[in-house]
Parts: C-alpha cells; sequence; structure tokens
C-alpha cells in the first residue's frame, strides 16, 4: 500500500513540474509605447492560429464568431494601463487600469473598456463596469499573422493601439 500511494505522489509531483515548466499554449505578451508623457500598456495572452479558421460565422466553426464577445486574446483579460488621464476614441478616459474586449464583425468591431481589469476573460464582464464602448473599421492584412499581436503605432501624430491577427486589423485611436 505505501508503494501505491509512493508511486502515486511521485508521479503527481512529476505532472506537476511538468505542468509548470510547459511553456502555455497562449504565452503572456505585453506592449509598452510613451506618447505625449503618458505610458501606455497592454497585458494579454497571445494565441496561435494553428490552421485554424479565427474570424467568421459560427456556423462555419470560427473560433472567434462574429457579433459575440471576444475576451481578446486568451486566459486572462487584456489590459490597458495607462499612467495618465487619456482618450479612448472621442471619449475622456481616466488613468488606471482597464479589461478592453471587443465583439468583432464582418468590417466593424465594437471595443469596449471596462472597469474589472484582471480579470478571468472566459466569462463576460458585467456590461455595468463598462466605462467606454467604440466602433472601429476593420481592415484586411497583407500577409497573414499567425499568433495575436498588440501593438501601438503612431500616425499623423495621434497614437492607435493595433489588434492584428490572421488576415485581419484593427486600429483604436488612443491619446
Amino acid at each position: 500500500m505505501k508503494k501505491i500511494l509512493l508511486l502515486l505522489l511521485s508521479g503527481l509531483i512529476v505532472f506537476g513540474i511538468y505542468s509548470y515548466l510547459k511553456p502555455p499554449l497562449s504565452p503572456k505578451g505585453a506592449s509598452n509605447y510613451s506618447f505625449n508623457s503618458k505610458e501606455f500598456t497592454v497585458d494579454y495572452s497571445r494565441p496561435y492560429k494553428k490552421g485554424r479558421l479565427i474570424f467568421g460565422k459560427k456556423e462555419d466553426g470560427a473560433l472567434v464568431p462574429y457579433d459575440e464577445y471576444w475576451r481578446t486574446g486568451a486566459n486572462f483579460s487584456t489590459d490597458l494601463t495607462v499612467s495618465d488621464d487619456f482618450s479612448f476614441g472621442d471619449r475622456a478616459i481616466k488613468k488606471g487600469s482597464y479589461w478592453l474586449y471587443t465583439i468583432p464583425s464582418e468590417n466593424t468591431w465594437k471595443i469596449f473598456l471596462n472597469s474589472e481589469s484582471s480579470s478571468f476573460g472566459y466569462f463576460e464582464p458585467d456590461v455595468d463596469n463598462n466605462i467606454a464602448e467604440i466602433i472601429v473599421d476593420s481592415y484586411e492584412l497583407e500577409n497573414e499573422l499567425e499568433q495575436f499581436t498588440i501593438s501601438f503605432v503612431e500616425q499623423d501624430n495621434q497614437l492607435f493601439l493595433r489588434l492584428l491577427w490572421d488576415k485581419t486589423g484593427v486600429s483604436i485611436p488612443v491619446n
């Protein structure tokens, strides 16, 4: 009996070590940018395409179906942190950390900021805690992108937060 318990315990320890050391399927990512004396940081998880249909109709098996909540990454919430008051689209937002999530459609995306940052993103946020919602056009990328990527880009003295994956991109004005 002691040998069986020792063997089980040893197996659990080996499994625990393997699980801890194994790279996650959607590794953590971060994007940082300084603009107009403000520090912008996005913390998110970066899933891979792995041959799947990413954006599309639910009945076609899309990983991210049109017109449905997407945590905008994987695992935990995608969090935008800004060091000073900023604008999100045309909305004035107080400095702080916010959960950024989306509802993609075929040609436009709804982008939300919610006060519940650092949440487990599998569950939909409480919409009563949304502080901003904007709609942006999506665009087709020239080259397919295997891993979900969030980055910042300056254009015409404005800052944009870009969400890029597969063949789709959106640019969100943040200043």
